[in-house]
């Protein structure tokens, strides 16, 4: 029996260590890479105020005059693709705008925007697990934690930095290497929370980390420590901000780490996953529970579960938001006038004894099951208004 095989495009992020030349030639780069976009933006801006229309080959046209001008000669210190290829993001922020999936671009900031470039095959060198960039004589000192797929070959490759200093190289590749799992006939449904991260339907339930309250008071004596430090610059005031960006790298790099690591175990042991359908951007504006929901990463997780479903071949099945699957009794199908929060066990009159989010995992799990076996659309438009829910659902009668 032959195994089908599935082509996927995948980044491989590898952390390096630069040579001060090579820290200044990226550096500048970073920083012709976001006057290139702000000049493209306040051109394309400006022309929309216009009533006209300025596409990617025209601002690709204008940064050629851009660069025999002598304000902006500096432009042509460095590699033209990094440069380019902003002008080709920009045009793909447009698009978004243009079709509702975004809002209107952005200038880029010095201080606040990630700093990264891009480049093409034509502007690095791949040879031997030897890396080189453009505008540069040696390799980069990448550190390979993992081997990228055998005979791979990187089309573009990103070099960023982030706030704490580190630097970070992405290689994306067509790995051939991904494969479906076997078929199996389980199926899990999934209720996401704060006091447990996820409970299952099968009644097991996965602790919190709160990776971000670990560290919370590490986090404020830095913060502190910041705020003590006069603003305009200043070695003290750049080493106590690195510290406090460091604190942030760790907390998020933690909490990757443990959703790869649960998502991927949820994946390889269930045929079909049911999830609700949150809208986290809108949770979020309860301060009460910003922190912790944020801490919490749901829609990182529903992110990497959805992904790793398409790669390995499993179903990802997500029940409208307004499926009262808190409120109805899993036995026999009553639903609870009221389930406040703070109600974390309650009786139904038929009996039984419901731990509430054990109860919310095997609904909605009965829930997806039922929409997979009707047809219904099984993965609404999270950023679009007016998406196709997974649960149907009826507009009540009125009483004449």
């Amino acid at each position: 029996m032959s195994v089908t095989t599935t082509c996927v495009k995948r980044a491989f992020k590898y952390r390096f260590h630069p040579t001060d030349a090579q820290a200044a030639e990226l550096s500048r780069t970073f920083g012709c890479v976001r006057k290139v976009y702000n000049l493209a933006l306040a051109a394309r801006t400006q022309a929309w105020v216009r009533g006209e229309r300025v596409n990617y080959s025209q601002t690709s046209a204008m940064l050629t005059v851009w660069k025999k001008t002598e304000e902006l000669a500096y432009l042509s210190e460095v590699s033209s693709v990094p440069l380019q290829q902003t002008l080709r993001h920009l045009q793909v922020a447009f698009t978004n705008f243009f079709g509702k999936r975004a809002q209107y671009p952005r200038f880029k900031s010095r201080k606040k925007s990630r700093r990264s470039a891009e480049y093409t095959t034509s502007a690095f060198r791949f040879r031997d697990g030897r890396l080189t960039l453009a505008k540069m004589q040696e390799p980069l000192a990448v550190v390979w934690s993992r081997p990228l797929p055998e005979g791979a070959s990187p089309s573009t490759v990103t070099v960023s930095q982030d706030s704490a200093g580190r630097w970070f190289v992405s290689m994306l590749c067509d790995d051939s290497g991904v494969e479906p799992l076997p078929t199996t006939d389980t199926a899990v449904g999934i209720d996401v929370g704060l006091d447990h991260l996820l409970t299952l339907s099968t009644g097991e339930k996965i602790a919190n980390p709160r990776h971000e309250r670990r560290d919370r008071a590490r986090l404020a004596l830095a913060q502190r420590r910041l705020a003590k430090k006069a603003k305009g610059g200043g070695a003290n005031r750049t080493k106590a901000r690195h510290k406090v960006a460091k604190i942030h790298a760790r907390i998020a790099d933690r909490r990757r780490d443990h959703l790869h690591k649960l998502t991927t175990r949820l994946v390889r042991e269930n045929q079909t996953l049911v999830i609700e359908d949150l809208t986290v951007r809108n949770m979020v504006k309860n301060h009460a529970l910003a922190r912790a929901i944020s801490d919490a990463a749901w829609a990182e997780f529903r992110s990497m579960l959805e992904y790793k479903a398409q790669w390995y071949g499993r179903d990802i099945v997500a029940v409208d938001r307004f499926f009262p699957s808190s409120r109805l009794c899993s036995n026999c199908g009553t639903l609870a006038r009221s389930m406040p929060l703070h109600v974390r066990t309650w009786t139904c009159d038929c009996g039984t004894i419901h731990d509430r989010d054990v109860n919310a995992a095997k609904n909605l799990l009965a829930a997806g099951l039922a929409v997979s076996a009707c047809g219904a659309g099984v993965r609404p438009q999270r950023r679009t208004p007016g998406g196709q829910p997974a649960v149907k659902q009826e507009t009540p009668r009125r009483e004449p």
